[in-house]
């Protein structure tokens, strides 16, 4: 098994490229599930996560080739509409697969999703916004067993809260539905509009894209002409690497992003003491003369990100004072906070809250990756250590992060991957 070993007291310094967004390509890359043509995908992040969903949907029956950071490929051939567990345990985000075959099909079985290290992500809201638009939905043996035999009709759909990957799932449900569906509270991060933007651009009549509501008219079972399209930047690997140079308080830049997309993690920066200067796709972040605490609460775009959440409480070990961070979207995020507490720190849990204490020494320590984010926490976290830190089960990083070592390497860090 692989570990990162990492020298701690760096400094960094220099630009990274930011690669093409995983939260984007995975419901684009279900969404060609309803395509009659083949499609050449570009920015696509060389990540477990997006190979695995190729996988499934060769599976299934389409023929995919990758190469140079494209994906070609074509579902025209997919003929079965059954996704089984070897496949869709080894990543939650292939229930988006549900909606789509579903829609082409009139029927389909996908396995439940496995336990996931941040919490219970329950899909009762995709299969009710199903039914609501006609699907007969029963779960046996461990999987969703749907079917809609005369297709999925337009309904009015009220999401009780704030779902991404159900918004994504009933979208492209609905762009093959009969007739008009209309959804409220969607979900309104960049990944759901690159979405809406793709179905849009095949020929879907999509209203209110990038609002809380969203109306779409179906195919009435009509594959899409969909269009090739470039991924967007991916907005959690961009913070992550501007809070590398916050927490070593050094001066880099990250190219290749939408600065739009990162405005609540600049602002929480800025709050810190860092500078910011931003141009249409590069963003760089200035030392601060001093690091501020601050408090944090998660919530959904445009508000501060979860996914960012591990990685600020890292640098908020190195600010002057105590920050608190209110986790308000999962309620089992917090599983790094026993790792960082083996390098040093002094956090305290109640409930949803975290209380961090600031001006912390960090020591290195064997510490072990709980989930995608925590890993990048505990690399931060490893920068300003004294000594060398090792990072197990980094299985976890390779989910999001493409070429992590190499890109922190460039920037100056002494970030090894080895053999256990």
């Amino acid at each position: 098994m692989q570990y990162l070993s990492i020298e701690g007291k760096q400094k960094l310094k220099g630009s990274v490229s930011i690669s093409g967004a995983k939260n984007a390509v995975l419901p684009l890359l279900a969404a060609t599930l309803l395509s009659k043509n083949e499609i050449n995908i570009s920015n696509v992040p060389n990540v477990a996560d997006v190979k695995t969903l190729i996988k499934l949907l060769e599976n299934l029956g389409a023929t995919a080739t990758c190469e140079n950071h494209k994906v070609n490929i074509d579902t025209r051939g997919v003929k079965s509409a059954y996704a089984n567990y070897d496949i869709v345990r080894k990543m939650r985000a292939s229930i988006l697969t549900l909606g789509p075959l579903l829609a082409r099909f009139g029927h389909c079985e996908i396995s439940l999703p496995g336990g996931c290290a941040i919490g219970q992500r329950p899909i009762d809201l995709h299969l009710k916004a199903l039914e609501q638009m006609g699907a007969v939905i029963e779960l046996k043996q461990g999987y969703v067993v749907a079917t809609a035999p005369e297709g999925l009709k337009g309904a009015t759909i009220i999401f009780d809260k704030v779902t991404v990957t159900g918004s994504e799932n009933i979208l492209m449900a609905a762009a093959l539905a009969h007739g008009v569906t209309k959804l409220v509270n969607v979900a309104k991060e960049p990944e759901v509009i690159q979405l809406c933007e793709v179905l849009r651009d095949a020929g879907v009549k999509i209203e209110g894209i990038g609002t809380s509501t969203i109306t779409i008219v179906g195919s009435y079972g009509e594959l899409l002409d969909m269009k090739d399209f470039i991924v967007i930047p991916d907005r959690i690997e961009a913070g992550t690497y501007l809070c590398a140079g916050a927490i070593t308080n050094s001066k880099i830049t990250i190219t290749n992003v939408i600065p739009k997309h990162l405005e609540a993690v600049t602002l929480k920066l800025i709050e810190m003491g860092f500078g910011i200067e931003a141009d249409e796709s590069s963003i760089t972040i200035i030392p601060a003369s001093k690091i501020i605490a601050t408090d944090i609460e998660t919530t959904e775009y445009p508000g501060f990100p979860t996914d960012m959440q591990a990685q600020f409480m890292a640098l908020c070990t190195q600010a002057e004072g105590t920050s608190i961070i209110d986790e308000r979207l999962f309620e089992n995020r917090f599983m790094h906070v026993s790792e960082l507490s083996r390098m040093g720190s002094n956090i305290k849990l109640k409930g949803h809250s975290a209380t961090v204490a600031g001006n912390t020494k960090l020591n290195a320590a064997d510490v072990m990756a709980t989930d995608l984010r925590a890993s990048s926490a505990l690399i931060l976290a490893a920068f300003v250590a004294e000594g060398t830190t090792k990072v197990h089960r980094i299985y976890h990083l390779d989910r999001g992060y493409e070429n992590l070592e190499g890109k922190f390497s460039a920037l100056g860090a002494n970030i090894q991957r080895l053999e256990e």
